[in-house]
């Protein structure tokens, strides 16, 4: 692969994401140039190649966006031949510095919302036969503690991370059973509490973890949180 075939594929796909450089899981995406075409024998990092390309690092170093998150996660399920699991996507993040954090994942809603996004991109977008047919061998949750086993026999035990409403005040947790955990705080709290969100996730301390930095601003006592309307709106 020529480096200038590179470049100019780097130019030509920034403007048509508000003046963005793509990061290299969105551009193999996008272009079907892999890593393996441009390193190490171009460049050892894809930042070298997007400064050459005139993208300094103050200009391409923006809020990830959700379709970006969709087209990485594609890429390290293709990379992997099976649905990455918590653990491969930091390990991911930490070898390559352009995919997103595990922290930013966590925006999309937790293991099974994140599944269930992929699923509906790949069947608006052409192209994502072999994505579709990982997601269809994935097990379906039943409630509670919950196990996904991947395609190559790897069983992952699932979790929660529950957002709960006790009077004005809200709880951010994780537990192994949602309503179980409900039942326990309804007996040591005044006012029972009422579950507002879920989500089920291969990494309930991370994403947990995510929520509670999210909202360190707003918090109270433990894991309780002063949040406004807009705040639950906005997860």
């Amino acid at each position: 692969m020529d480096k200038s075939e590179i470049l100019e594929a780097i130019k030509r796909l920034a403007p048509e994401n508000n003046d963005t450089a793509p990061g290299s899981a969105a551009f193999e995406s996008q272009t079907g140039i892999r890593k393996a075409d441009w390193y190490p024998h171009l460049w050892l990092r894809w930042g070298d190649a997007l400064t050459e390309a005139g993208y300094a690092a103050n200009r391409f170093k923006t809020a990830t966006s959700d379709e970006v998150l969709i087209r990485s996660y594609i890429f390290l399920a293709r990379e992997l031949q099976h649905l990455p699991i918590g653990g491969e996507i930091r390990r991911k993040a930490r070898t390559d510095r352009s995919f997103p954090s595990h922290t930013v994942f966590g925006r999309l809603g937790g293991k099974g919302k994140l599944l269930d996004t992929v699923l509906r991109y790949c069947q608006s977008h052409a192209g994502h036969e072999d994505i579709l047919a990982l997601l269809a061998s994935r097990a379906s949750p039943e409630g509670g503690a919950t196990t996904r086993t991947l395609n190559r026999g790897t069983t992952v035990a699932t979790g929660f991370v529950y957002l709960m409403k006790s009077g004005r005040h809200h709880k951010i947790g994780r537990t192994v059973s949602v309503g179980s955990r409900e039942r326990q705080l309804a007996i040591k709290i005044p006012v029972p509490p009422t579950i507002v969100h879920t989500i089920e996730t291969d990494d309930p301390s991370g994403v947990e973890a995510y929520w509670h930095r999210r909202f360190a601003d707003k918090r109270g006592e433990g894991e309780w949180f002063d949040l406004s309307p807009d705040d639950i709106r906005r997860r």
